[in-house]
């Protein structure tokens, strides 16, 4: 399969690629700056290293890259910096996934796969999920205040709503960590429809592990109808064991 991935050189994203690397797959990473990658990385024969980002470049340059793509990722995220958090394009997840489902709405052959790396803060709001009354106002306040956290929101609820469940040529999934941590092996995780913990008390997720679940996704025709057009939510086995 052919896969494209943005963000691909964020801590998540670079272990998808290795991953998807492993397997076989044949992979295209938007990375401004490829030195972020291993030298091994680098010259596998599999991976096409794109020096530029999705915002940056015309429809026209982007659809030439997405246009043979089985499944388009978003590992995006905003540098954890005031620059990062405050700085321009504040819709950087958001305005990304509008351009990549635009042009991916020329899909000839069959539909295309776009997973969507998000946040166990963003609720799904075709579920109902309601969360207690302080923890939606701490949520709510961070929103207003923090451009990232209402990018998270934007660019999961336009696939939800926007792109929707009906159409023709793209299929979607927004998969939501909790917090996130570093391990490195793959280990045993759980999905769910919705959060088990709460903001006070969160769980935990490997970015290995997510990393894992998203190239299943891709690879795993049985496990994509399970989850295509939800939000899925993943923590780490041994932390669900806990609560």
């Amino acid at each position: 399969m052919k896969i494209l991935i943005v963000g691909a050189t964020g801590a998540t994203g670079k272990l998808l690629v290795n991953q998807l690397l492993e397997n076989g797959h044949e992979v295209k990473a938007f990375a401004r700056n490829e030195k972020k990658f291993s030298n091994e990385t680098i010259n596998h024969k599999n991976l096409e290293i794109i020096t530029n980002t999705v915002l940056d470049m015309s429809e026209e340059e982007l659809e030439n890259h997405t246009t043979e793509c089985d499944a388009i990722v978003s590992t995006l995220g905003h540098n954890v910096n005031f620059k990062g958090m405050f700085g321009n394009p504040r819709q950087l997840v958001t305005d990304s996934i509008k351009k990549l489902c635009k042009v991916s709405e020329n899909t000839k052959n069959k539909p295309v796969k776009i997973i969507l790396m998000n946040t166990v803060g963003c609720k799904n709001e075709d579920l109902k999920e309601k969360k207690p009354f302080v923890e939606n106002s701490v949520l709510f306040l961070l929103s207003s205040l923090l451009p990232p956290v209402s990018d998270n929101e934007k660019a999961a609820n336009y696939l939800r709503a926007s792109v929707g469940q009906n159409n023709r040529n793209i299929e979607w999934v927004t998969v939501r960590p909790d917090s996130l941590i570093n391990e490195e092996e793959i280990g045993q995780y759980t999905i769910h429809s919705s959060p088990t913990h709460t903001l006070f008390k969160p769980g935990k997720t490997s970015r290995i592990n997510v990393a894992h679940f998203i190239s299943e996704l891709i690879s795993n025709e049985k496990i994509w109808i399970e989850w295509k057009g939800k939000m899925p939510v993943i923590y780490n086995k041994e932390d669900e064991l806990k609560t």
